[in-house]
């Protein structure tokens, strides 16, 4: 009896048992509000809005922008022009104008700039503000290539009250959620310019998120409309792997096979193993022809935008960072070609995490490493030269010009000699510091920023190759300098004169032997102390420590599974796809899963994959490729493919597509875009004959521009569709569609808020908020004065409507911009 009554205990513990009615358990427990809490029989009379108090924003007006260490430590150092200090100051404590740049190729990004410029600037020329003032129309940065950044300087208040400028910032809302428009402060656009990509670069961006300069970099690859795979590739790198996530949202956008998300400390980044270019089977170590490299800053220069930096600057800032920043940069010469150029940046004015760290790694490097001169490029751009005298502040105010002058009982931070500048003067002269480039904040209204471009022109010091060539230039002069003394001293012996230039000659050989020798044991020695300082007095940096693996302890990524030549799902797709050339590479194309049912194929270019399948072990990659195919539902009839193509890829693709190709008009274009599944006979009479012969299945409706009409959209617009038995239906993601909508003049509707409405209302009768608010007052729903952006619906329906389904839809799988099983994780976190 006992053992059953425990038994029972144990299946039916009392925890679950509640003595409490079912009635009273079930439901949400009603609460008496109090007073003024809303509830039954309680009304919100409340005043306007506008007749409220303001009040401040917490988090710009209640900061003190002062901070007595940085202004003592920034006078110190000289780098504000005399007189122009009062005016640096008043620049840092103003608010940041808005700044954005018009992404995506070449054409798109012309005609998306050309609807820019006409529907929406041309109609804020007279706009004003509350007070009546004539507000600054949006002006074109003057450095940017082709006008496309801009800057702006509305406020939200201005944003509500005028009707030319809400339309103006639901544009750039649409557009941003499209991808085409990318909010980015201005100095931050300038490392990528000066880099000088072309399409057939190898590129690394070693501290890449969140990816708005990785983006700038993806477009210069692209610049050739129509070319599918340019050569090159971008490897975006960041240490943080939430981080990484960001970033694979912001370079997804624009929808490029040849681009990687890696996760890594930049300093240990890893090599990556790729095939020769002899093509004989053998291997090389990947060289980037560049680097970018916008390392981790204390971030000064971004005071206008970032007021807490006031109050957490402090001198020792720099110097924790600076070890760091020089170990970054160094390991990005490392990883780049002989002849290649590298980008360091950062977004502060400390000549500690600027200067100083390109005089070390000048110093580590020898003439190996050397500053590029940039003053002819970006013409417009207000900058300064680079210093070449700084000092050291402690924590206590005091400051050092030189590591001779720091005591040696202080701390091991102030005793580094790559924070000072080098005591040489003639080798201060020659790395010629005043190449870099400083922007202050008051010049042209940005924040603060440090730019150097380098270039490698010979290997470095520190390796096999860099020491097997100085020993050779040694070896070079020596011959020269005995040759020179031969030549002085003649030999009366005729013989022994040949003996002895033998004798020189086997000499010679014989120490060129041993080179081999030796550069084998300096490996092994290399090998096993790291970068140590060998003794021959070459510059070589300090020994690194052992690198932590990115994977471990972290969340494992899906596998790249790439296709074989006996993938038995190709040839479905081929069959129940458009017609794909041959000469279509799939063997580039991979999945996410190695076992299941594989719902969405991505494609990359022939590097990629190399250094995919070549580093699979070594290197910890987060996402990479271009959806071009998706499962679709197969449910009532086997004569439909199990994939279709998508939407992203389509640009990609289209090259090797050479049937099912339906040439469209803009007003087809239109259709398709504002009806989910219209009728045929809805189209024009061009568009129907080429619809006729088609059977059931997928198509591509292509638009030509049209330059000879100005109304009409002057780039190539490439839609996936699907063509039912007596409908059409395209492919088109929501804000896809939206961004194709205005390419073709259609206005968009917006979802009016209350606030909205009541803004347009005051606009048309000539009230100010106050009137409207004195006869209204305590009548008006309350609208949340710090609610999200407002939402932008399409003209026909909004997106909250079902949409229309029939015979064709039903076995269509819809478009949808699911995010990837990777960056579901990274939500999930």
């Amino acid at each position: 009896m006992r053992n059953f009554t425990s038994l029972v205990r144990n299946l039916f513990p009392l925890r679950f048992i509640s003595t409490t009615p079912v009635s009273a358990s079930m439901g949400r427990r009603w609460k008496k509000k109090r007073p003024g809490h809303g509830g039954p029989g309680q009304r919100r009379d409340r005043p306007h809005r506008d007749q409220r108090q303001q009040r401040p924003n917490e988090w710009q007006d209640t900061f003190v922008k002062e901070n007595k260490d940085f202004e003592k430590f920034y006078k110190e150092q000289g780098i504000v022009p005399e007189g122009e200090w009062d005016k640096f100051l008043e620049g840092l404590r103003s608010p940041l104008p808005a700044t954005f740049r018009i992404t995506g190729y070449k054409s798109h990004a012309q005609e998306l700039l050309r609807r820019l410029k006409g529907k929406y600037i041309s109609q804020l020329l007279d706009v004003t503000s509350e007070d009546g003032e004539l507000l600054e129309k949006p002006q074109p940065i003057p450095w940017y290539p082709d006008e496309l950044a801009w800057r702006t300087n509305y406020s939200r208040k201005d944003l509500r009250r005028s009707p030319a400028l809400a339309k103006f910032h639901d544009f750039l809302v649409t557009e941003t959620e499209t991808g085409n428009v990318s909010r980015q402060e201005a100095v931050s656009m300038i490392p990528p310019l000066l880099l000088d990509v072309q399409p057939h670069h190898k590129i690394l961006d070693m501290c890449a998120a969140p990816g708005s300069k990785t983006a700038q970099l993806i477009e210069m690859l692209h610049t050739e409309d129509g070319q599918s795979f340019p050569g090159g590739f971008v490897v975006a790198n960041d240490a943080d792997n939430k981080r990484c996530y960001m970033l694979v949202h912001q370079a997804k956008r624009l929808n490029s096979p040849c681009f990687l998300v890696t996760n890594h400390d930049a300093s240990h980044m890893p090599n990556m193993t790729v095939p020769s270019d002899d093509g004989d089977g053998a291997t090389d170590t990947l060289a980037y022809d560049r680097v970018l490299c916008d390392v981790p800053c204390s971030g000064d220069g971004t005071m206008r935008k970032n007021p807490d930096v006031w109050k957490k600057w402090s001198p020792g800032q720099g110097q924790n960072l600076h070890n760091l920043q020089l170990r970054i940069v160094r390991r990005g010469i490392e990883l780049l070609r002989v002849g290649g150029q590298l980008v360091y940046s950062t977004c502060s004015l400390n000549p500690l995490e600027d200067e100083a760290v390109i005089a070390a790694l000048l110093t580590e490097c020898e003439d190996s490493v050397e500053l590029v001169d940039v003053s002819n490029k970006l013409a417009g751009l207000k900058r300064l030269s680079g210093v070449s005298a700084w000092k050291v502040m402690t924590k206590s105010g005091e400051f050092y010009g030189s590591i001779d002058e720091v005591p040696t009982d202080r701390h091991s931070n102030l005793r580094r000699v790559s924070m000072f500048p080098p005591p040489d003067p003639d080798k201060l002269e020659a790395m010629h510091l005043d190449r870099c480039i400083r922007i202050l904040p008051h010049h042209q209204d940005t924040g603060g920023f440090f730019v150097a471009v380098l270039r490698k022109t010979k290997a470095l010091p520190w390796t096999r190759q860099g020491k097997a060539d100085r020993r050779k230039e040694e070896a070079a002069v020596t011959d020269e300098a005995k040759q020179s003394d031969t030549s002085a001293t003649p030999d009366p012996a005729g013989e022994g004169d040949v003996s002895s230039e033998t004798g020189a000659t086997a000499k010679v050989d014989g120490k060129g032997s041993d080179i081999g020798q030796e550069e084998e044991d300096d490996g092994k020695k290399e090998a096993e102390a790291g970068n140590s300082n060998g003794s021959e007095g070459l510059a070589r940096p300090p020994p690194a420590k052992k690198a932590k693996l990115a994977w471990e302890g972290s969340y494992k990524e899906d596998p790249f599974v790439f296709f074989t030549e006996d993938e038995e799902l190709w040839p479905i797709m081929r069959q129940g796809l458009l017609p794909i050339s041959d000469t279509f590479p799939n063997l580039q194309l991979l999945v996410r899963c190695y076992e299941g049912k594989k719902r969405t194929v991505y494609l990359v270019s022939k590097e990629v994959k190399d250094i995919l399948q070549y580093n699979e072990n070594s290197l910890k990659v987060i996402n990479c490729g271009l959806r071009v195919m998706v499962r679709s539902r197969n449910d009532k009839t086997k004569a439909m493919s199990l994939f279709r193509l998508a939407q992203d890829g389509i640009p990609t693709l289209l090259p090797f597509i050479h049937g099912r190709r339906v040439e469209i008009k803009q007003e087809d274009a239109i259709l398709l875009l504002t009806e989910e599944n219209p009728h045929i006979h809805k189209l024009t009479a061009e568009a129907r004959e080429q619809l006729k012969p088609l059977e059931e299945g997928s198509i591509v409706m292509v638009y030509e521009p049209d330059m000879s009409n100005p109304d009409a959209v002057h780039c190539k617009m490439v839609f996936v569709g699907w063509r039912g038995k007596v409908t059409v239906r395209s492919f088109v993601p929501k804000n896809d569609r939206r961004h194709f909508l205005l390419l073709c003049g259609v206005d968009v509707e917006v979802r009016q808020t209350k606030r909205r409405q009541l803004a347009l209302e005051r606009e048309a009768k000539g009230q100010t908020a106050n009137d409207a608010a004195n006869e209204g007052a305590g009548q008006e729903e309350e609208v949340d004065d710090e609610g999200a952006e407002e939402d932008v619906a399409m003209a026909t329906r909004s997106d909250d409507e079902t949409p229309a389904t029939t015979e064709t839809s039903d076995n269509v799988e819809e478009e949808t911009s699911a995010i990837d099983s990777d960056a579901q994780s990274s939500i999930k976190e």
